[in-house]
């Protein structure tokens, strides 16, 4: 596009340009270290910088122009703070007083926008995933399985908020067959938004848990911030059609909330894409037959955890109705891995120590599946040589952060997720953080085992560390899980970095 096609499209004005019809031919890019000749730059005012004082050096980098809220000085389009250029539920920026942000973030919705409805015309299919855990999960898995069918354009990890979502929809192009993005709430509205700015046409509901519960309430308020997608799907009519999970009766209810075909998936009988047969191996890969009016084929996941047959389900449902036949499928199942780094990523040392680093994101739901996975590791024999301990199980341990967003539920869900610890017969817990949540994580571990200590509370990143490299022995298998936030991949990366590295 030209800057005067760009501007026109986002309702800015063209300040310092002296060509207008200066076309924009590479990425836009809110990061002035990515930019490369050709794109378009976004000057963002977030909480540790404001994208405005990079502009000369995104110019200097090869970009055509800049897309800001205020002149910088070099070629700009310019979109001015007003209430009306404000993304429903757009993302706060801390420090963003005069709405400079959320104007550039407006802009940058109708400019994706703008770029899938030119597409839409094409054989592009646009996919939308979302539910309270697994998203960036069940998003890779879909890339896997659509791409024997031509080229895909998806989030790189969890890109689903109001900067993410239309950054990757402007990586679509001419050539782009599937376009699959991951919306995520905050709130009522949110979903909607990110669902209007690239409509899908295939709508995918995982499950609801209690991830944001403190910001939404009640899990039947999540419920309908999640069904927020299927209401935004075309009609069946029009192709329209929403994957709903049949176990998950909040979201096998969503079927009277859309004008789309239903199809649903999971391990009910009843349902259209299923699996039978579901058997978990000693490194938690699971192994099933998929079912579906189509056939009947048989599936082994790489990727780690018992949750992922219905992630992969989801896929599978997505694949069908986009075209795809059910053995390419389950070869592109049986070869996808884990794409978005920190997310169920299984590693041995030479020493085989196993390490499972799932420590990008944590809710109540997400905790417990990967302390199942765990314990499904712990009855696999160690590698490299290193015997069976004569216990008959691996030595399993967890290190677990903070969970985020749980309001007034904090206590009593790191309570719980101590004890489900306990009952899955985890060896040792480690509970890192001196706040009130990860003590309530070592009260329960203690109350429902009588551990004491075997259950430990470390104040933070590096005890946990200390303490794991005293006394790990050769075959234990180690969990390290928490929000992002609470950057527990420290742990991960120094116990990978440590005995020669991993494989």
């Amino acid at each position: 596009m030209t800057l005067a096609q760009i501007a026109d499209t986002v309702g800015g004005r063209l300040v310092d340009v002296p060509d207008t019809q200066g076309r924009v031919t590479g990425d836009v890019e809110f990061d002035s270290r990515r930019v490369r000749p050709g794109g378009l730059f976004l000057a963002l005012k977030g909480a540790r910088s404001d994208g405005h004082d990079h502009a000369g050096s995104a110019m200097d980098a090869g970009a055509v122009a800049v897309l800001a809220a205020r002149p910088v000085g070099v070629p700009a389009i310019v979109v001015d703070p007003r209430p009306d250029r404000v993304v429903a539920g757009a993302m706060a920026f801390e420090n963003d007083d005069d709405g400079s942000a959320a104007a550039v973030l407006g802009a940058l919705a109708a400019l994706a926008h703008h770029n899938v409805v030119q597409l839409a015309d094409g054989a592009l299919t646009v996919v939308g995933v979302t539910g309270s855990s697994g998203k960036t999960s069940t998003k890779d898995l879909i890339a896997a399985v659509l791409a024997p069918l031509g080229p895909v354009v998806a989030p790189p990890g969890s890109f689903n908020n109001e900067l993410g979502h239309p950054w990757t929809v402007l990586r679509a192009d001419r050539s782009t067959r599937s376009l699959v993005l991951e919306l995520s709430a905050r709130g009522a509205g949110h979903i909607r938004s990110l669902a209007r700015i690239a409509p899908p046409r295939i709508g995918v509901v995982l499950n609801v848990g209690t991830a944001h519960l403190g910001e939404f309430g009640s899990r039947e308020a999540i419920a309908k911030a999640k069904g927020e997608l299927v209401e935004e799907l075309p009609s069946a009519a029009d192709g329209g059609v929403a994957v709903l999970n049949a176990d998950d009766p909040l979201v096998a209810a969503m079927a009277d909330r859309t004008a789309a075909r239903v199809v649903t998936v999971g391990q009910a009988s009843t349902a259209d894409v299923r699996a039978r047969d579901v058997s978990i191996d000693g490194r938690a890969r699971a192994s099933f037959t998929l079912e579906c009016a189509a056939g009947t084929v048989p599936v082994t996941l790489a990727v780690h955890g018992e949750h992922q047959v219905g992630n992969a389900l989801s896929a599978a449902a997505v694949a069908l109705e986009c075209g795809a036949g059910l053995q390419q499928i389950a070869d592109a199942l049986e070869g996808a891995t884990a794409a978005s780094e920190r997310r169920m990523d299984v590693r041995t040392r030479p020493d085989a120590v196993t390490v499972i680093n799932d420590s990008y994101n944590a809710n109540p739901d997400s905790v417990r599946a990967a302390l199942r996975a765990l314990a499904s590791m712990s009855r696999n024999e160690p590698e490299y040589g290193v015997p069976m301990p004569a216990r008959g199980k691996r030595r399993t341990w967890a290190v677990l952060g903070e969970m985020g967003e749980l309001g007034e539920d904090a206590v009593v869900e790191h309570d719980a997720v101590g004890r489900a610890a306990v009952r899955l017969d985890v060896s040792k817990i480690i509970a890192v953080g001196e706040n009130r949540a990860m003590h309530s994580v070592h009260q329960g571990a203690v109350m429902e085992g009588s551990w004491g200590e075997e259950a430990k509370l470390v104040p933070d990143a590096d005890a946990a560390i200390a303490l794991l490299r005293a006394e790990l022995e050769p075959g234990d298998v180690v969990l390290v899980k928490a929000s992002q936030a609470i950057g527990l991949w420290k742990v991960a990366d120094a116990l990978l970095a440590d005995e020669g590295g991993a494989r």
